[in-house]
C-alpha cells in the first residue's frame, strides 16, 4: 500500500499515474520537441546501457540528472532531442551467452559458427528493454526510446570504422606486443581503465624461492606472490645501488643473498659479504624447472638490474616472467635479452610444454607449483598475504597480466591534448576534474582498443598475408571498392570472408580476426549516433561538443574517457561541455545493494510506495550528486514528501478551499497590493527563481531541493499560517484579494520552477490551479511553459533580511519562555530586539505586529546598542588555519582571542581584518556571542533579544482570560 498520503488520503502515487496517462493521452512530450523544433539547439549525450540487466538504484540516480537537465534547457527555450540508446556489443553480453551455453565463446564458435554464436548474442541484447521503458518512464523521465540507436546498428557501426579510420590516418593506431591485463573467463584482454574498476582484497601465497648461483654453492632469494609464473622464469632482477648480503642459514646449510635492509624479516644470520647490486649483475643461475632450458642460448637465467626494484618489501631481489609481467618484459628487452615463452593461453591455463602442470588454470595451479619447489628443494618460505588485486568487472575472477599481440591507441602521444579537452570541461563536482579524472589523463598509457571475441564491431584492417602490409578502412563504400561487395551488415560473419588482391601486389589482404573494444564504440556515440559523416553533417556540426553529460564515477575511467580520447583525437575539442559525475548508491546498511542479501527496495516497488517526485528530490537532495558514497534509505525519500511535497501541496488545498467558499478567481494585472508580507512572499519567489537558475547554469542540483525546502516553510509556515485570518474574513475586501492573488501567483509560478525537479505534482498543481481560470493557462502542461524569469522590480531584499530577522526573533522569543517554563498564552510586558544595524531594525518595525501576535507581548523596543547587550568572542577555526598558519598558529590563537567587541563587530561588517601580517575571512575566525553580565539577552548568530519575562498580577490575569477563550473556542468545535 502506498505511503505516499496525506491525512485527507490524497495520494500522490495515483496523482503520478494519472499524470503519467495525461501525458500519453495528449503526447506531451512529443508537443514539448515540436514546439522547440525551431529553437536553438541544446545537446546532451545518454550514455547507452546494457539491457542484459534490470535498472537498479545507480541508473535512478544517473536518469533523474538526465531528466531534470534537458526539462530545465527546454523550459529555458532550447531544443533538447533526448535520444535512448542501447550498448549492444562486447563482453557483457557474450558473457550472458556462454553462461547460457555452458561453454566458453572458443568452443561455442568452433560449435556453432561466427554466425550462429553472433546470432544467439544478438537474441539478447533487448532481453529487458520492455522493463527499462516501464522504469525509466515511471521515473518521469522523458525520453525519445522508439528512435533509439543500437551499438549492433550497421549504420552505427560504419560510425565507428570511421572513428577508427581517423585514429589510423594520425598514426594512432599501431600492434603490439605488451602485457596486458587478461580475463581467463572471458579469454580476451581488457583496457586499463576497465581493471580498475573491479579491485578486491584477497589473500594470496607469497613465497621466496631459492635460485642456486651456476658453479656456486650460493643462491639468490627472491618473493613473489604469484608462484604461477615462476615456471617461466627467465632473470633475476637487483638495484644497482641496494646493499646485499650473502648470509649463512645453517637450518638449510645455504649461503643466500638478500638486500641487507630486508634481511631481519628472515631472521638473524652470519653475515659472509656485503655487495651492491651492480656486483651481483651478470652472474648466471639454473633454471627452477626444466622446462625451458635452451633460453639459456638466448641469454635467460641471469641476474639483470633496474631501477624499479626496492627494498619495500620482500626480498630486494625480483624473479622475472617477462610473458606476465610489465616491468619483466621491459627490463629483459632493455638488456637486450632474447628469452621469452608464454605457456599459458587466454583461458589461463598452462600449455602442453609445463608437462607438470599441463591444462590447470594458472591460479589453481598455485598450491601443485609451490609443492614441486618444495619436494626440489627451492621452497624457502611460504607466507599467505592479503592484498589489492584485479577482478573482472563482468565475471569476477581473477585476472592475470599476459604479453600477447594487440591493437593499440596512442593515447600517450596526445596527452597534451586530452588535458587541453578537460582544461576547457566544467566539472560537476570540480575536483573531479584536476583530482580523479585529471590525474588519470596525466598518467596516460597507450589504450588498447582491440579484443580477441567475436560479437562486436570488427576492427577494419586488412593485412596482406605475404608482404604485410596493413590497409584501414573506414566505410561500406570504401570496403565495396576493395573487395567487389557492398555489404548490408558489418558483423564478423559478413566481413570476415572479405578478401582482395591488389594490381601489382602479391599476396591477398585479409581481415585480421579481432574485434574492437566496446567503449571504443560507446566513445564513438557522439558520431554514430547521427551515422556521421555519412548523414546529418549539419546536425552534428552544431551541437558538438555536447553542452551536457551525466553518469556515474566510475564512467571518469570509462566513457568519459573514451569520449574525451575520440574527440580531442580527431577534433581537438571535448567530447561535452559540461558534466554531473553522481556517486555510488549503497544498501541502507553500507554494503553494496544485493538481490541474495535483499538489502534494498527495488526501484519499481519504490515508485509505488512513495512515488517518483519524492524519489527523484531525495536523489538529488544527496551526496550521490556530488560524486560520494550515499546509502540509500528508503525513510529519507518518505522525508521529502513530509518536508516539501505535502506542505507544498497542503498549501494549494488550502488556497482551494477558501477560494471555493468565496468564489474567488484569479484576475488579470495581479498586484501584491499593500500588504508588507504579500510583498515579502513575492520578492521571496524571485528570490527562489533567481537561486534555481543560477544553481543550474552551474550544474549544482544539490543546492536546489534546499532552497525548496526554505522556500515551503516561508510559504506554509510563516506566509500561510500568519495570514490566515486574512482569509477566513466575511466578504471580498482589498485585502482579502491582495492574500488570495498573492498566493495563486505564487503557487502558479513555483509550479513552473518545480517543473523540472517533481514533474507530476508540478504537473497537477498547474493543471488545478489552470482550472481557476481558463485564461490563465499558459499552455496544456507545464511542461509547455517557459522557465519564469525573476523580476528585480518585485524583489526587496532588505524586506526579505526583515522577515528573516523577524522569524528568528520568534524562534528566540519561543525559545525563552519555554526555558523560563512561561506558555504562549500568557502575555509578556515588552521584549527588545538588538541589532547593530538601524536601518535593519526600521525594516522591521512594519513587522511588529507579528512579532506582538507570535510571541504575545504588550511592547517591541528596538535597541542597536549591542555591546549594552551582549559580548563578543572570537576564535580560529582551526581545521582552515593549521596548515596555513603552522608554527605561529598558536600566536595567532592569542591575537584572535584578545579581540575587542569594536574589533569583532567591525570584522562582522567587512567580511575580514588583518592581523599583523595576516588577512582572515569570517570563514577562517569564528564569532561567539553570549549574553553580557547582568542581562537576559539571548541570541544566535543573526540577531539578539531581550524578553522581559517578569509575570505582574495583570499579566496573570491576562494569561488566565487567553485560556478561557481558547477552551470555549475548543468546545464549540467539538
Amino acid at each position: 500500500m502506498s505511503e505516499a498520503k496525506d491525512n485527507t488520503q490524497f495520494s500522490f502515487v495515483e496523482m503520478e499515474h494519472s499524470i503519467l496517462e495525461f501525458w500519453e493521452n495528449e503526447n506531451i512530450f512529443q508537443k514539448s520537441l515540436q514546439q522547440s523544433k525551431e529553437f536553438d539547439p541544446y545537446v546532451f549525450y545518454d550514455g547507452p546501457p546494457f539491457a542484459t540487466g534490470l535498472p537498479h538504484h545507480g541508473h535512478l540516480t544517473a536518469s533523474t540528472i538526465k531528466d531534470i537537465i534537458p526539462r530545465y534547457w527546454t523550459m529555458q527555450g532550447k531544443h533538447v532531442s533526448r535520444r535512448f540508446g542501447w550498448d549492444c556489443h562486447g563482453v557483457p553480453i557474450e558473457w550472458e551467452i556462454d553462461k547460457k551455453l555452458k561453454m566458453s565463446a572458443q568452443e561455442a564458435v568452433a560449435k556453432l559458427g561466427v554466425k550462429g554464436y553472433n546470432d544467439e548474442c544478438r537474441s539478447i541484447v533487448q532481453r529487458y528493454v520492455a522493463e527499462w521503458r516501464s522504469t525509466i518512464t515511471r521515473l518521469g523521465r522523458w525520453v525519445d526510446f522508439d528512435d533509439d540507436y543500437k551499438t549492433m546498428d550497421p549504420w552505427y557501426m560504419e560510425s565507428v570504422w570511421w572513428v577508427f579510420k581517423q585514429l589510423w590516418d594520425k598514426g594512432l593506431v599501431y600492434k603490439g606486443f605488451k602485457v596486458m591485463p587478461i580475463s581467463t573467463a572471458l579469454g580476451t584482454p581488457l583496457a586499463n581503465f576497465e581493471v580498475s574498476q573491479n579491485y578486491r582484497d584477497v589473500q594470496d601465497p607469497a613465497v621466496t624461492v631459492l635460485f642456486k648461483i651456476k658453479d656456486q654453492e650460493r643462491y639468490l632469494a627472491a618473493w613473489t606472490t604469484t608462484p604461477w609464473t615462476l615456471p617461466s622464469n627467465l632473470a633475476v632482477c637487483v638495484g644497482d645501488e641496494i646493499d646485499y648480503v650473502l648470509v649463512r642459514d645453517e637450518s638449510t646449510a645455504k649461503n643466500i643473498y638478500f638486500a641487507e635492509e630486508l634481511l631481519t624479516h628472515y631472521g638473524d644470520f652470519e653475515i659472509l659479504e656485503r655487495v651492491k647490486g651492480s656486483d651481483l649483475v651478470g652472474l648466471q643461475y639454473e633454471p627452477l624447472f626444466d622446462y625451458f632450458t635452451d633460453q639459456q642460448t638466448e641469454g635467460g637465467f641471469v641476474v639483470v638490474s633496474d631501477d624499479y626494484v626496492t627494498t619495500d618489501g620482500g626480498t630486494g631481489l625480483v624473479h622475472q616472467a617477462p610473458a606476465f609481467g610489465e616491468d619483466d618484459y621491459r627490463v629483459l628487452n632493455e638488456n637486450d635479452i632474447d628469452a621469452f615463452v608464454c605457456p599459458v593461453g587466454l583461458d589461463g591455463r598452462f600449455d602442453e610444454s609445463v608437462t607438470d602442470f599441463s591444462g590447470m588454470h594458472v591460479k589453481e595451479a598455485d598450491k601443485s607449483i609451490i609443492e614441486f619447489l618444495k619436494q626440489r628443494g627451492s621452497l624457502y618460505r611460504q607466507e599467505v598475504i592479503q592484498h589489492s588485486y584485479p577482478f573482472c568487472p563482468r565475471s569476477d575472477t581473477p585476472l592475470i597480466y599476459v604479453a600477447i599481440p594487440a591493437w593499440y591507441v596512442r593515447t600517450s602521444s596526445i596527452v597534451d591534448k586530452l588535458v587541453s579537452a578537460n582544461d576547457q570541461i566544467h566539472w560537476v563536482p570540480e575536483h573531479i576534474k584536476e583530482g580523479r579524472f585529471g590525474n588519470w589523463l596525466k598518467g596516460e598509457v597507450d589504450w588498447g582498443v582491440s579484443r580477441n571475441r567475436v560479437w562486436g564491431t570488427p576492427i577494419p584492417i586488412w593485412i596482406n598475408d605475404e608482404t604485410g602490409k596493413a590497409i584501414c578502412i573506414g566505410s561500406k563504400e570504401e570496403l565495396k571498392e576493395y573487395s567487389g561487395v557492398e555489404v548490408s551488415d558489418f558483423h564478423r560473419e559478413h566481413v570476415d570472408p572479405l578478401t582482395f588482391d591488389i594490381e601489382g601486389e602479391p599476396g591477398t589482404y585479409r581481415r585480421i580476426e579481432e574485434v574492437l573494444d566496446c567503449w571504443f564504440e560507446s566513445g564513438s556515440m557522439p558520431y554514430a549516433q547521427l551515422h556521421y559523416p555519412f548523414e546529418n553533417h549539419d546536425v552534428f556540426k552544431s551541437g558538438f561538443p555536447a553542452e551536457f553529460i551525466a553518469e556515474g564515477l566510475d564512467q571518469t575511467r570509462g566513457w568519459f574517457y573514451t569520449l574525451t580520447v575520440l574527440a580531442a583525437a580527431i577534433f581537438d575539442k571535448p567530447a561535452f561541455n559540461n558534466v554531473i559525475v553522481n556517486g555510488l548508491v549503497l544498501a541502507e546498511d553500507g554494503k553494496k545493494m544485493s538481490k541474495s542479501l535483499q538489502n534494498y527496495t527495488p526501484p519499481d516497488n519504490l515508485m509505488e510506495q512513495y512515488g517518483a517526485d519524492a524519489l527523484r528530490l531525495y536523489l538529488i537532495n544527496s551526496g550521490l550528486v556530488k560524486a560520494e558514497e550515499q546509502r540509500f534509505v528508503d525513510s529519507g525519500v518518505h522525508e521529502m514528501t513530509r518536508r516539501a511535497l505535502l506542505p507544498w501541496f497542503n498549501a494549494f488545498s488550502f488556497l482551494k478551499t477558501y477560494a471555493e467558499i468565496d468564489e474567488w478567481s484569479p484576475k488579470d494585472g495581479f498586484s501584491s497590493g499593500d500588504n508588507v508580507l504579500d510583498q515579502w512572499m513575492v520578492s521571496r519567489l524571485q528570490t527562489l527563481k533567481e537561486g534555481v537558475s543560477k544553481e543550474m547554469s552551474e550544474y549544482r542540483l544539490y543546492n536546489v531541493v534546499p532552497k525548496l525546502f526554505d522556500f515551503i516553510e516561508d510559504l506554509t509556515n510563516w506566509y500561510i499560517r500568519l495570514n490566515r485570518s486574512r482569509f477566513w474574513g466575511e466578504g471580498m475586501d482589498e485585502d482579502k484579494v491582495s492574500a488570495f492573488n498573492t498566493l495563486y501567483s505564487v503557487l502558479y509560478e513555483l509550479s513552473k520552477v518545480m517543473a523540472p525537479f517533481a514533474p507530476f505534482l508540478s504537473e497537477h498543481l498547474y493543471r488545478e490551479l489552470s482550472a481557476f481560470s481558463e485564461d490563465k493557462a499558459d499552455k496544456e502542461s507545464v511542461h509547455l511553459c517557459r522557465f519564469p524569469e525573476f523580476d528585480l522590480d518585485q524583489k526587496a531584499s532588505g524586506l526579505e533580511v526583515a522577515v528573516d530577522r523577524m522569524q528568528q526573533v520568534v524562534l528566540l522569543g519561543r525559545q525563552k519562555r519555554e526555558s523560563v517554563k512561561i506558555g504562549l498564552r500568557t502575555p509578556l510586558s515588552a521584549i527588545t530586539i538588538i541589532h547593530r544595524d538601524e536601518s535593519l531594525l526600521e525594516d522591521m518595525k512594519s513587522l511588529e505586529g507579528y512579532v506582538r501576535d507570535e510571541l504575545n507581548v504588550r511592547e517591541v523596543r528596538y535597541s542597536s546598542d549591542e555591546g549594552g547587550y551582549i559580548d563578543l568572542a572570537a576564535k580560529p577555526n582551526f581545521s582552515l588555519l593549521g596548515k596555513r598558519l603552522g608554527k605561529n598558529m598558536r600566536d595567532y590563537q592569542k591575537k584572535i582571542g584578545a579581540m575587542t567587541f569594536e574589533e569583532i563587530s567591525s570584522f562582522q561588517q567587512s567580511g575580514e581584518i588583518r592581523i599583523e601580517e595576516e588577512v582572515f575571512s569570517l570563514e577562517e575566525i569564528e564569532i561567539f556571542q553570549k549574553p553580557k553580565e547582568g542581562t537576559a539577552t539571548i541570541s544566535n548568530s543573526f540577531i539578539a533579544i531581550e524578553l522581559d519575562c517578569e509575570l505582574t498580577p495583570e499579566l496573570i490575569r491576562g494569561g488566565y482570560a487567553r485560556e478561557v477563550v481558547n477552551r470555549i473556542q475548543r468546545a464549540r468545535k467539538e
